[in-house]
């Protein structure tokens, strides 16, 4: 029996938002919106929109011992999350620095601060914690040595959901413990090595998925924005169809799209099953400002 549906293993940050009419050019300074502060990271995010829909969720993070640390843990606490697992110090909490235009998109620099200070032997040290969670998800605003020893503590029957981002070429070991490797267009071509007009691998997502399938992991989705997803396994290639709605912020969609398809997966779901619920729940976090304010109850997934 595991206490924890889903152990989230990742980022925590103070997400710095400004609204802007558009992005500088390089040299260019323009005039933004007061700025907000909000609770935020990968990591945490994750694992606030997991336990907003239900899932027992637990979180293993670095944060500083400062008011942007305890920020986020009263953030953790308030969804619901077990905080048992936030370890506290080596340098001052993690920075998002945000920028949203009119259309809801945005552009994010991370400065990761203690994120970067999370250690292979913290991750060693939290091994009750593999021992008792179902799934468990990663990301990539931590070290990559940490991810690697995240693979190598998971317990026999757990699955892993790895969300690579920022994107960088990814160890063989980690590739093929990934199910799935969740991915957007552009982090797909980094991994696939073909940033430059991903020529060497086709103009088709379908095309990405099948060959980074290739490369190892159990299963890939790959996430495409406004046309949905699709999902690749041993089984084949299945589109997933997108939720229409009016996107005003799309700051954590991708985190709330990972927790969802996580915590379907450890109840069940199939993959393409899973995907289409995470559809849904992104679509409902995009229509709100901000990132773990914006995630959604299972009610309010359902009432869409």
């Amino acid at each position: 029996m595991y206490d924890y549906d889903l152990l989230v293993v990742g980022s925590a940050n103070a997400d710095l938002v400004i609204g802007v009419e558009r992005r500088p050019a390089a040299g260019e300074t323009v005039l933004g919106s007061d700025l907000a502060v909000h609770p935020g990271g990968k990591g945490a995010n994750q694992a606030v929109a997991a336990a907003r829909l239900g899932a027992r969720t637990a979180l293993l993070a670095r944060i500083g011992d400062d008011a942007y640390g305890r920020l986020l843990l009263d953030s953790q606490r308030a969804a619901g999350v077990d905080t048992v697992g936030v370890l506290v110090g080596g340098a001052p909490t993690g920075i998002a620095l945000i920028t949203v235009d009119p259309s809801g998109d945005n552009s994010i620099v991370v400065s990761p601060g203690a994120n970067g200070r999370l250690t292979p032997e913290d991750v060693r040290a939290a091994a009750g914690l593999f021992h008792a969670s179902r799934v468990v998800s990663a990301q990539l605003e931590i070290p990559l040595e940490t991810v690697v020893e995240v693979v190598r503590s998971l317990a026999p029957g757990s699955r892993f959901v790895l969300n690579p981002s920022p994107p960088r070429p990814l160890p063989a070991e980690v590739l093929a413990a990934c199910d799935p490797l969740i991915v957007n267009e552009h982090e797909a071509k980094v991994i696939l090595g073909a940033v430059d007009g991903g020529s060497a691998v086709g103009d088709r997502p379908e095309d990405w998925a099948r060959v980074l399938l290739a490369k190892g992991p159990k299963s890939v989705v790959v996430t495409l924005g406004s046309r949905g997803a699709l999902v690749a396994s041993a089984e084949g290639v299945e589109r997933v169809a997108a939720v229409r709605v009016n996107a005003v912020d799309t700051t954590g969609a991708g985190d709330s799209f990972t927790a969802a398809l996580a915590w379907k997966l450890g109840a069940g779901s199939s993959l393409a099953e899973a995907a289409a619920y995470a559809a849904r729940v992104g679509a409902v976090a995009v229509t709100r400002r901000g990132a773990q304010e914006s995630f959604p109850t299972a009610a309010e997934v359902e009432g869409r």
